[in-house]
């Protein structure tokens, strides 16, 4: 058998260049091209089923299997759009929903007292779609509350993501499901790479109760981002209420994420046009494998670019790509106000190594770094001047920019703004400013991280 060596160097060397032109193709950040083209290269036997296993990043056929996101029509006029709402229409997004209402829940203990309520007055249905269900305390109460509602005739659905679908407990999610309630896992691994590679996570949270009230943001239903009781250990994070006709669009994608996941044919759209509740002005918008091109992205990098007086970001895992790193250093150096607010250490060793030089290159431009020291803060937000804030699942790092499915909101109105800066300041009080130099062996880890980060 002296010939198989040379038949299985044939079959990798074509192999090789096939997965080439496919990065190629996949139109990625210079950096994350030119990583894994390396990798596969030089380490083909390591860089081909690494490849394989969590390389991709858009995939036609699975996006294909998809319903498609933002069909309900509007009944508003279409506003004058600023630069941001042309990057996001060009890009496939729905136009601003005029007239919604906002309310910004900032603490844990307060987002369960309204999702509770919320549940337990739901009229018809209840659907949420979450990365993580716990099996803690918090969990199984919002399993019991579902259940119940179940019973009573409710519509429930629940989704989880295949990562961290077994978090909760067998019997907790038995009770559920004999209640009458429905549950859907996206992407579940035991199937993977049958239905697309491991690393094209879902990612969003999004909550929708009887079609006019959803609920968007970074909290998971597990205890260290919600629950009954004050703990100090618990998570900084937000959730925001909505309501009005943006509902619809957020509604949209969590009924299409539902029919790929649960296999259900396309529903009809049936749900009736949200009438204006408020004064709140917000643009719904969907990223990731279900997308066809980067529109979330390339709407942060426009705001870096055309802000005129600030750029306040908080994000627990600051992993960017070169281009938005150079964005918020150019930004300092035109003397806008610059300021990152991060946890001081994450839940996430890698992501703090990898973000470190990051860090330090943006604070040498004049920017101000907040490290919040009290434990995790998993919030996501972006202000850019007075009149616009940025809000929802996506962490600022290449995962969530360039992989994951995402959800966020983009809200125009000065007042709504205001809310998010208030937080802000409130929060910027408790933490550590500036970023102390690392010592030698980190600095190298940090330079290593960053090297690796386009393969993360």
């Amino acid at each position: 058998m002296w010939w198989l060596p040379h038949v299985f160097s044939i079959l990798g060397f074509f192999l090789g260049l096939i997965l080439l032109s496919r990065i190629l193709r996949e139109r990625r950040p210079p950096a994350s091209t030119l990583a894994w083209l390396l990798v596969i290269v030089l380490v083909p036997y390591l860089g081909v089923p690494l490849y394989f296993l969590i390389g991709g990043r858009k995939h036609r056929r699975l996006a294909a299997r998809k319903d498609r996101l933002y069909t309900v029509p509007t009944a508003h006029e279409e506003p004058s759009l600023n630069a941001i709402e042309r990057i996001l229409l060009a890009g496939g997004a729905p136009r601003t929903s005029m007239g919604g209402r906002i309310q910004l829940c900032s603490t844990g203990e307060e987002t369960f007292m309204r999702l509770t309520s919320l549940f337990q007055n739901a009229r018809s249905t209840i659907d949420i779609s979450t990365f993580i269900l716990g099996g803690d305390e918090t969990g199984h109460a919002f399993a019991e509350i579902l259940a119940e509602r179940a019973r009573q005739g409710v519509q429930v659905r629940l989704l989880l993501d295949g990562l961290f679908a077994f978090r909760p407990k067998r019997k907790q999610l038995a009770c559920y499901t004999r209640a009458g309630g429905r549950l859907a896992v996206f992407m579940p691994l035991l199937r993977l790479p049958f239905r697309g590679p491991a690393n094209l996570r879902n990612h969003r949270k999004i909550i929708v109760v009887d079609g006019e009230t959803a609920v968007v943001g970074g909290m998971n239903l597990a205890s260290e981002y919600m629950g009954k009781g004050h703990r100090n250990e618990r998570w900084r994070d937000l959730s925001l209420i909505i309501e009005g006709p943006a509902v619809s669009h957020i509604h949209n994608v969590f009924r299409s994420d539902w029919a790929f996941a649960s296999g259900d044919a396309a529903a009809p759209e049936t749900y009736p046009l949200l009438k204006q509740v408020g004064d709140a002005n917000l643009q719904i918008v969907a990223s990731g494998p279900d997308v066809p091109g980067d529109t979330y992205y390339d709407a942060i990098l426009t705001a870096l670019f055309q802000a005129r007086e600030r750029v306040w970001i908080a994000t627990p895992y600051f992993i960017p790509d070169e281009a938005i790193a150079r964005g918020m250093v150019l930004a300092a150096r035109r003397g806008l106000d610059v300021r990152l607010l991060v946890p001081l250490r994450s839940n996430h060793l890698t992501a703090d190594i990898a973000g470190g030089s990051y860090l330090r290159q943006i604070a040498k431009a004049g920017a101000r770094i907040y490290a919040y020291g009290k434990g995790m803060m998993h919030a996501k937000v972006t202000l850019i001047d007075r009149d616009l804030a940025i809000f929802g699942s996506a962490n600022l790092d290449m995962r969530s920019l360039f992989l994951d499915y995402e959800i966020a909101a983009f809200l125009y109105t000065p007042h709504e703004v205001a809310e998010f800066d208030a937080w802000f300041q409130a929060l910027m009080a408790e933490c550590e400013a500036g970023i102390p130099e690392p010592g030698s062996l980190r600095a190298l880890a940090e330079d290593v991280g960053r090297l690796l980060a386009p393969l993360m």
